[in-house]
């Protein structure tokens, strides 16, 4: 698939993303679900980013990435310097958080894991013929 061609969707499916996490976060009460929906939300909006910076990017080296900058991001949480951040401008705690959670890791490692499988699926759908050659002429197979 080219640049366009995997870019575009990327680019939808990160806005469908993003606005999905801002409603999970100011709609929802806040409750241990919305808290996995919106690690889930953000790994996905990690890897459909990527794709958009660098659509020729191997979906293993996207899904990679995604997987690294989600556990990095987490683990600086430990830190405490994100929940400083966030207090002095709160819209940072929507791409740094501000807590450290242990099951927010596993989230992120299964959420980039499902969106990895997703785009192959769909990337190999978009690949594959939709007619068959046949031996005879002015014939063919719908696959």
């Amino acid at each position: 698939m080219g640049t366009p061609a995997r870019r575009v969707p990327a680019l939808v499916a990160l806005m469908v993303v993003i606005a999905a996490g801002l409603a999970t976060h100011r709609l929802l009460p806040s409750s241990a679900a919305t808290d996995i929906a919106g690690d889930a939300l953000y790994a996905v909006a990690a890897y459909a980013g990527l794709v958009v910076l660098l659509p020729r990017l191997r979906s293993a080296a996207v899904a990679a990435i995604a997987t690294g900058w989600c556990l990095a991001v987490e683990l600086f949480q430990a830190t405490g310097i994100p929940l400083v951040l966030a207090e002095r401008f709160a819209p940072i705690a929507l791409v740094l958080g501000t807590g450290f959670d242990a099951r927010d890791l596993l989230v992120y490692v299964a959420a980039v894991a499902a969106v990895w499988a997703i785009d192959g699926a769909v990337r190999r759908r978009t690949l594959l013929p939709t007619t068959a050659p046949t031996d005879r002429p002015g014939e063919s197979t719908v696959g």
